[in-house]
């Protein structure tokens, strides 16, 4: 049965952020709000905890997992970005974008596109993912927390915690997260194309 830790979305307490983190370190699966809608989060290098992320979503092998990162120095780590793109995402972040990038070695096969080597990477305006991410020190491996057949995600931390209580090890009551997804930009071509637009103003790249 899941732990579920009410963290105040404006304020989060030190105390519930590093119990939460210390569940990641140790295989866990989580959910947790971020600036668009509540996403399933693991650590970057858990292939048993991607794998129970795969099994809740019904994802195959060619899903695109996000690497969530707390900013772009820590984006920098993990994706290939030329000045020109590094100064677009500096005018937009953090906020509620999915960058799709050129992936480094540093990410590992499976989160990268199996045939063009890329990975989607945000840096979400949200206290309380900052505050994980912080504590963390690395990005988290995410996909949006909307279920096999639904339209849209799950919102209520409440039942999140009903529906999958026995399917994670973590639900974080962050308050109300929005049904709209993120806007997905492949900042692989010139000019970027807006693949999904959702949340943020995306003008910038019209």
């Amino acid at each position: 049965m899941s732990q579920f830790f009410a963290i105040h979305p404006d304020n989060p307490q030190p105390r519930l952020v590093r119990q939460a983190v210390e569940i990641i370190r140790a295989g866990g699966v989580i959910a947790y709000p971020t600036d668009s809608a509540y996403a399933l989060g693991c650590s970057i290098g858990n292939k048993r905890a991607l794998e129970r992320i795969r099994r809740i979503r019904q994802l195959d092998d060619n899903h695109n997992f996000t690497l969530v990162c707390r900013d772009l120095s820590e984006l920098g780590g993990f994706a290939r970005v030329d000045n020109a793109t590094y100064r677009t995402l500096r005018t937009i972040t953090p906020g509620p974008y999915t960058f799709i990038l050129e992936a480094t070695s540093e990410v590992p096969r499976r989160l990268q596109h199996p045939k063009r080597k890329t990975v989607g990477m945000r840096v979400p305006d949200n206290a309380t993912a900052q505050a994980l991410l912080a504590e963390l020190g690395e990005p988290l491996m995410s996909v949006t927390l909307q279920l096999p057949g639904d339209e849209y995600p799950l919102t209520d931390p409440y039942d999140i915690r009903q529906t999958l209580e026995h399917q994670l090890d973590l639900v974080i009551d962050g308050g109300y997260c929005g049904l709209e997804p993120t806007s997905v930009i492949d900042m692989t071509t010139e000019p970027p194309v807006v693949v999904r637009q959702g949340l943020g103003d995306t003008a910038v790249f019209s």
